[in-house]
């Protein structure tokens, strides 16, 4: 009788490939960098959902939807959400997808410590959303935690936001050491500086500002840390410390924030505006060089947020001509997108749209920026409205628009898939309306004299129209939204699949499939210039 030969044993798969696991176990930079991307988009989401209710409970005079003491834990949550939580690693995240890509690399220079960074980043958003649980709920001095307020407060939940802002600073700081030495030393043959994508050329930028500016943050609330628990008194006028002291150590770090949070962004714009313009970018070492220059002046600035503590007024001068002089790199980028859009053929997709919107926004944001950093007009507008309206001017006109444009415009090399057009176009034109309709009002109400962080008011007349309008257009722009991550979600499972480059763009990542492999390419194309796709479409041509 004939005897079955055994059949061959099949590989048991590793421990660590399962749909779940293998996510959670990731070393790979294109995983890490949507993990970031889809987590801190949720944090925003978090985020969004403060700033409703304190626009709700600002919505008219005298209103008592919510408590005072909710009021500030809610507004204070707010700004540190967006800031630490989402807008910082959301700009790692699309860093972390891309800069391999672009540079021609197969991963990080460091993948284990790529996958750290995520883990302690997540770590501290959880920290600092579960202070909302903590005995006398989360902090609520301001996220500057300026002494003595933050001092005062006896709630577990300050000292959980010194903690989560350690963990998310230690991320960042790694994160930054990783980005250099990728940049650094992984580029692929032929791509010397003047040739590296001006996406990478910010990253660049943005992870030597965090090397520079984060240890101020971190010795600012470790000092706070011990005045609350050490007994000691580094920033208590009365026991002999000096709370403007650490006012100029939170700035020193909180003003090159501001840059690092928009350089990315403004890479990401000079990236899409050539693809959709059809012409290559206008003055390409011009923009280099004035990322560089952005970078360097925004370390000379940071006392302009303090006019108002009685320095003297030569240093007050001082500081408000180093803040005209981040002017001019800035100007400089946007001639040069302005001078790449003249008489090209442009092509209206959404990735565009939303790049001319943080063009005409933060340029806004900057002339309002200008008013502020001459000091005999901050003494008048500081700590009101107006500074809060011009603060999102910069951050959400320039880093959300651009952050919007870059999803769309990178969202097939991602996923290998299309969005829906029309709905991206909605989204832009609801997001355009409902952002003017929150914050341009708010510039009035601030010189009418509304003052910031206050829970309610008493003055109606202008004072409530400006308010219920600034909370209207909030509802407007949830819807945007929302409409967003539908278009987003929707998209990943059903839109239509895509091949490696569908805008026919320039830079290295759009070579790579969609979504690339985990080796990302087998191959590297010569890079003989800034635009070395467009130099293979033009070699393929000749050869036919």
């Amino acid at each position: 009788m004939a005897v079955d030969a055994p059949t061959a044993a099949r590989p048991r798969p590793a421990w660590n490939e399962g749909p779940v696991l293998s996510w959670l176990t990731t070393t790979d930079h294109k995983r890490i960098g949507i993990l970031y991307i889809v987590t801190a988009f949720l944090f925003f989401l978090l985020g969004g959902v403060m700033a409703l209710l304190i626009r709700i409970q600002l919505m008219r005079a005298d209103s008592d939807f919510i408590t005072e003491d909710t009021y500030n834990a809610l507004f204070t949550m707010h700004g540190t959400t967006m800031i630490f939580l989402f807008i910082v690693p959301v700009l790692a995240g699309f860093g972390n997808y891309l800069v391999p890509l672009m540079i021609g690399a197969q991963d990080m220079a460091f993948p284990r410590l790529n996958a750290m960074t995520y883990w302690l980043f997540l770590a501290g958003g959880l920290v600092l959303m579960g202070s909302f649980f903590a005995p006398g709920g989360a902090a609520k001095s301001g996220w500057y935690a300026y002494p003595p307020i933050s001092w005062q407060y006896p709630n577990v939940g300050q000292d959980l936001w010194i903690l989560g802002i350690h963990l998310t600073t230690i991320a960042s700081i790694a994160g930054a050491i990783n980005f250099i030495v990728t940049i650094h030393n992984m580029r692929a043959p032929g791509m010397t500086w003047m040739r590296i994508p001006l996406f990478t050329w910010a990253i660049e930028a943005y992870s030597v500002l965090l090397l520079l500016a984060l240890p101020a943050l971190t010795a600012a609330v470790t000092l706070l840390l011990l005045d609350r628990q050490a007994g000691t008194s580094f920033f208590l006028p009365d026991e002999g410390g000096s709370a403007v002291l650490y006012q100029h150590m939170f700035w020193f770090f909180g003003h090159p924030e501001v840059y690092i949070m928009i350089l990315p962004a403004f890479g990401m714009v000079s990236e899409i505006i050539p693809v959709f313009s059809r012409k290559p970018i206008f003055g390409y070492k011009a923009i280099a060089f004035s990322t560089i220059g952005i970078a360097f002046a925004s370390m000379l600035v940071w006392a302009h947020h303090m006019f108002t503590v009685g320095l003297p007024t030569w240093l007050n001068a001082f500081f408000a001509v180093t803040s005209f002089s981040v002017a001019v790199p800035t100007a400089i980028k946007i001639f040069n997108w302005i001078a790449t859009l003249w008489r090209g053929q442009l092509q209206f997709k959404a990735p565009l749209m939303f790049c001319l919107g943080l063009i005409a926004f933060f340029t806004m944001g900057g002339l309002s920026g200008i008013l502020v950093a001459t000091f005999p007009f901050d003494y008048q507008a500081h700590d009101s409205y107006y500074i809060v309206a011009h603060m999102h001017y910069v951050l959400f006109g320039g880093t959300a628009f651009g952050l919007f444009a870059g999803s769309y415009y990178w969202f097939p090399k991602i996923t290998g898939r299309m969005y829906n057009e029309r709905l991206a176009q909605w989204h832009f034109w609801l997001i355009l309306i409902g952002f003017n309709m929150t914050f341009f009002f708010q510039h009035m109400v601030g010189l009418l004299g509304m003052p910031r962080r206050v829970y309610t008011y008493s003055r109606g007349g202008s004072f409530e129209l400006y308010n219920l309008l600034s909370t209207i257009g909030t509802w407007i722009m949830t819807v945007a939204i929302l409409l967003f991550l539908w278009n987003m979600i929707r998209s990943w499972r059903t839109g239509p699949r895509v091949g490696p480059d569908p805008w026919k763009a320039d830079t290295l990542e759009w070579y790579a499939d969609s979504p690339p492999a985990p080796h990302n390419f087998t191959s590297v194309p010569p890079v003989t210039s800034a635009r070395p796709l467009r130099d293979l479409r033009m070699r393929i041509k000749e050869q036919r």
